[in-house]
């Protein structure tokens, strides 16, 4: 072990103690061992460090940061290299905010158009979702900030997540869903993976031997940390034992105490406690010493124009009917529609970003020599259909 000479100096109670956080976004720490927290944030496009009361669905706010093209977008251009540079963007922002662990990207499997966090993931194509994931972790690791690929495994609908259990044959297991995973953490390295909250074949993915030990560990020789999803550990010993070192956030110490009655009684070895204890106090001191080495200011401009860049290398036009594109200069245009002036540029819950610039449509059609006769919202976007908006805007 790493940090064996640190381990035997430390009380079980202790041990126990950094297998969960110690609040909602830092690790447990230990002064009289010099052993510091680190702060772990969100997300796959965008930093959602928040600066006072926490929560994991983006209902308070976050400081400001970049909001880059969701991982939707991006898998568009087929473009590592354009993965890689935003990931460097995503880790220099963390960076700079002193976080030590940037929870992205999402690479789970698109099963279902219905998936409420489609946005954050990149493909229904394993290769690609794997390929593009690897990148965005070499571009944040780059910069000394840990990445943490997720949801491992199989977590592809966001309806009873909680509870649902996902029935997959072996084959289809490997090929499909766990492929990204493959591919990502071979080619990106990962410091850090969450689990995520079903159960896969019956078990919770954070419990699940043949997910954790037998694939994860055994097969695929990963060697650095696994946390759980916010609120996702069911039965902590269990998870222990699988090698899910790290549950987040804070449980109040209720897991600490069933972690040192378990070794007294002979349910699980100290000497497993201490792996999983190792491979996390890695992370921290790793982590923790590429952040308190650099300081690193923003130009946020310039990140602004790398997601407008991304943006534009990841578009997709459909169809050009009647050859509408390019824009006549000579012709009327009218710009109808309130996600004109007020874009839906994101989706929400625990990636939303609170963007240090905003553009919108009818702003930024002013930057150019068209006849623009004028915009009108045209709908309510959260209500019936007002005649008196489609009158305006005919």
């Amino acid at each position: 072990m790493k940090n064996q000479a640190i381990i035997q100096k430390m009380t079980l109670s202790e041990k126990a103690s950094f297998m969960s956080g110690k609040d909602f976004w830092t690790t447990m720490n230990l002064d009289r061992l010099q052993i510091p927290s680190i702060f772990l944030s969100d997300g796959p496009h965008g930093l959602r460090k928040q600066a006072a009361a926490a929560d994991q669905l983006g209902l308070n706010a976050s400081i400001p940061a970049t909001c880059f093209p969701t991982s939707a977008t991006v898998a568009n251009s087929w473009d590592e290299t354009l993965g890689q540079e935003l990931g460097t963007c995503l880790g220099k922002e963390a960076l700079s905010q002193k976080v030590n662990v940037l929870l992205g990207p999402g690479i789970n499997i698109k099963r279902n158009p219905l998936c409420g966090r489609n946005f954050e993931y990149f493909s229904e194509d394993p290769l690609l979702a794997g390929k593009m994931a690897a990148s965005y972790v070499k571009g944040i690791q780059a910069t000394g900030v840990s990445a943490c690929l997720k949801h491992f495994s199989a977590n592809n609908q966001e309806y009873r997540r909680m509870t649902i259990d996902s029935i997959i044959d072996e084959r289809t297991l490997r090929e499909i869903y766990l492929k990204p995973f493959e591919i990502g953490i071979k080619e990106g390295k990962p410091k850090v993976i969450m689990s995520s909250y079903n159960k896969v074949n019956g078990d919770y993915t954070n419990e699940n031997m043949h997910l954790q030990r037998d694939i994860l560990r055994n097969e695929w020789k990963y060697q650095n940390v696994v946390v759980t999803d916010w609120g996702g550990s069911n039965d902590r010993i269990k998870g222990l034992i699988a090698g899910n070192e790290l549950e987040m956030p804070t449980n109040g110490g209720d897991t600490n105490d069933e972690i040192v009655e378990a070794v007294k009684k002979g349910v699980i070895p100290e000497s497993l406690l201490d792996e999983n204890l190792d491979r996390l106090l890695t992370l921290i001191f790793e982590t923790s010493k590429e952040i308190s080495d650099k300081t690193l200011l923003i130009d946020k401009d310039a990140h602004h124009q790398v997601a407008q860049k991304i943006a534009e290398e990841s578009l997709i036009l459909l169809k050009n009917e009647n050859n509408t594109l390019p824009l006549n200069a000579q012709e009327k245009i009218a710009v109808i529609g309130d996600f004109a002036k007020n874009p839906r540029y994101q989706g929400a819950g625990s990636s939303i970003v609170n963007p240090t610039k905003l553009d919108n449509t009818v702003d930024a059609i002013g930057d150019f020599d068209l006849n623009i006769v004028g915009y009108e919202q045209g709908y309510i976007r959260y209500g019936k259909k007002s005649r008196r908006l489609l009158k305006r805007a005919m």
